[in-house]
């Protein structure tokens, strides 16, 4: 029982607890969004021209020719997760274009039995409630053209809100800014600069529901964790190449190198920067019928023998487009290629043009 009680605590604590500046504060907004870029790794940066590129790189807003609308739902961990993305975007003039979106992911109808043992030590189990925890992330995107042909820059705007019940909330502002470039024979190249101004997150606890799970296990008393939270910059850099072959098949391939600027398990790690390469590509029959498939996530993992094993991740994914209408799917692994934490993601893509 007394783990019950506990729980709460650890979720507070895994939440709120640590130093100021932390390795892995709002990693939701990480997951990323598009069956179509999932299936491929999310190896995009350099090639994403739609809407969802307000989150991959918003500068290939700029490549819309009619207003857009995109829709995404996938559930990670079992079904214990929900995670849901909608976005818009539409083009202003011939060298601007704006977009927004809006991703929700949640835990919900979590028991709280931080109230099951009264102070007199009895079990009652209708003073058992419920309660969700949910991070919300608004992204209003930007993008123009540049005076040099084929290079445009884009640059998004972030508020962040995160809800645990009624323990604790919090508020945070960021900033992304990005580039694209195309040269005339196929060749596109991308840089994706998330959270530059280190994404700044300030929390807002509830004292009275704290002090109720402060004491709640004899001996793990704990303290008030930290109000703010800052989120350290991640860079993306991709390259891609586009072939047509018969007029009726076409493949597009993207390498990226994912950065962060700490040490971790990736493939390349120091002190100053890790580096993770992710490889996806995209065959397209007949510009209707996608089959998608990529490799990232390459990590070196501890074994209990202390040795090292590479690791990744793989990416599977189909998609069909008719007149305006994309619908994707991707089947992904969160984990690595050794885990069975597969997770079916379906997304849907409205060009306007199909009212036009």
């Amino acid at each position: 029982m007394k783990q019950l009680l506990f729980s709460i605590i650890a979720l507070i604590a895994t939440q709120l607890s640590g130093q100021t500046t932390r390795k892995y504060s709002n990693e939701f907004m990480n997951i990323g969004v598009d069956a179509a870029a999932l299936g491929q790794s999310s190896a995009i940066v350099a090639r994403s021209n739609d809407v969802n590129s307000g989150y991959w790189n918003p500068a290939g807003l700029i490549n819309l020719e009619d207003n857009q609308l995109a829709l995404m739902h996938s559930s990670y961990f079992a079904n214990i997760a929900n995670y849901d993305y909608a976005a818009f975007a539409m083009p202003l003039d011939d060298n601007s274009a704006f977009g927004v979106s809006l991703i929700r992911f949640a835990v919900d109808d979590i028991l709280d039995t931080t109230q099951l043992i009264d102070d007199q030590g009895n079990v009652n189990y209708d003073r058992i409630s419920l309660f969700s925890t949910a991070d919300y992330g608004l992204t209003v995107s930007y993008s123009r053209n540049l005076p040099i042909q084929g290079l445009s820059y884009g640059v998004n705007a972030k508020i962040i809100r995160r809800i645990i019940g009624d323990f604790a909330k919090s508020w945070g502002v960021g900033l992304d800014a990005a580039i694209q470039f195309e040269t005339n024979n196929n060749w596109k190249f991308g840089v994706m600069a998330r959270d530059i101004t280190t994404t700044f997150n300030a929390w807002t606890i509830n004292e009275e529901e704290f002090a109720k799970v402060q004491n709640a296990v004899e001996g793990q008393n704990q303290e008030l964790p930290e109000t703010s939270e800052i989120t350290i910059p991640k860079l993306q850099l991709g390259v891609s190449k586009f072939y047509r072959f018969n007029y009726d098949y076409t493949l597009e391939a993207e390498i990226d190198l994912n950065v962060r600027f700490e040490q971790n398990n990736d493939l390349i790690s120091t002190s100053f920067a890790s580096i993770n390469p992710a490889f996806g590509f995209e065959f397209g029959y007949i510009d209707m019928i996608y089959l998608r498939g990529g490799m990232g996530n390459f990590q070196n993992e501890l074994q209990i023998d202390n040795s090292e094993q590479l690791t990744f991740q793989p990416t599977f994914g189909v998609g069909f487009k008719y007149k305006g209408i994309e619908v994707d799917y991707a089947f992904t692994d969160i984990g690595d290629q050794s885990v069975a934490l597969y997770s079916n993601v379906f997304s849907l893509k409205l060009d306007f043009s199909i009212f036009r």
